[in-house]
């Protein structure tokens, strides 16, 4: 039996075109539709698959580690962690990870950093990762040196989404912004069904990175990481992506799905493998 594809199994929610809700009625003064009706339009099916499995692969698994340093040891900490990297590099015949990118942060939560990484295997992989490193002496004392650098530390396990491009590193002098939504518990299906339609939208100037929702750590918490040349190129793709037909639209879907959210401009470390 086929499968039905989980980003068609959204169905629309219909309103009657007479009916007012808390008093507002949702077609607008012209007969049109009005603001109100886009956020009544989508609604949930039950399902018995998991949003995990509906969206992505789960063999392969990515950890985001965030970084808060202490203001004095930034130099010290960046040292660290590339060493940190190069043994783990140096023993690819044993681990099945790699670094995606590493950046520090501009904007936003100053005097922190970011690692994003991406196991291969799933999650019996990340355990197998661990119980290695934690036997190479030397990755355990940099481990215990870093935290001397550290105000505090949080690692998240994600999954990409599949309707995102594959994180393919960049050459140049780029910054990315990190957004971290929030959501409301139950709703990541219905981003993931919006979000496939907003991506479209979106590559014009390649500026989509990556897209990723999390496992274990903060739940329902989704990021979208975005690359462009400088905050004037971000500015001008944004404007242009408000031109689009239909953009608007797909905020209007997804804006009441969110708790909280906020952003982050990123530059790449020296020893990041995308820049």
């Amino acid at each position: 039996m086929s499968r039905v594809s989980p980003l068609l199994r959204l169905r629309p929610l219909l309103v009657a075109p007479n009916r007012s809700l808390s008093g507002s009625s949702v077609l607008n003064a012209e007969g049109g539709e009005g603001w109100l009706s886009k956020l009544l339009v989508r609604k949930i099916e039950p399902t018995k698959e998991s949003h995990s499995r509906m969206l992505s692969d789960k063999e392969v698994i990515y950890s985001l580690h965030t970084h808060n340093i202490r203001t004095d040891s930034t130099e010290k900490y960046l040292k660290n962690y590339k060493t940190s990297v190069d043994i783990i590099h140096s023993k690819k015949a044993d681990l099945c990870c790699e670094l995606m990118g590493s950046w520090t942060v501009s904007v936003g939560d100053m005097d922190q950093a970011l690692h994003l990484w991406r196991y291969t295997g799933g999650f019996e992989k990340v355990d197998e990762n661990k119980r290695e490193l934690k036997n190479d002496a030397d990755y355990v004392k940099l481990e215990k040196e870093r935290g001397n650098f550290l105000r505090s530390r949080h690692l998240q396990y994600l999954l990409a989404f599949s309707y995102w491009p594959g994180a393919e590193p960049r050459t140049g002098g780029n910054i990315y912004e990190i957004r971290s939504y929030s959501l409301k518990p139950g709703t990541m299906i219905e981003w993931g069904n919006n979000w496939a339609r907003a991506i479209s939208y979106r590559r014009n100037r390649n500026e989509a990175f990556a897209g990723y929702f999390s496992q274990i750590g903060r739940l329902y918490n989704v990021h979208h990481i975005w690359c462009y040349k400088d905050l004037q190129s971000r500015k001008e793709t944004r404007e242009n992506t408000w031109r689009s037909p239909g953009w608007d639209e797909c905020v209007a879907y997804t804006v009441p799905l969110i708790r909280e959210m906020h952003c982050r401009i990123l530059e790449p470390t020296e020893f990041s493998p995308t820049q």
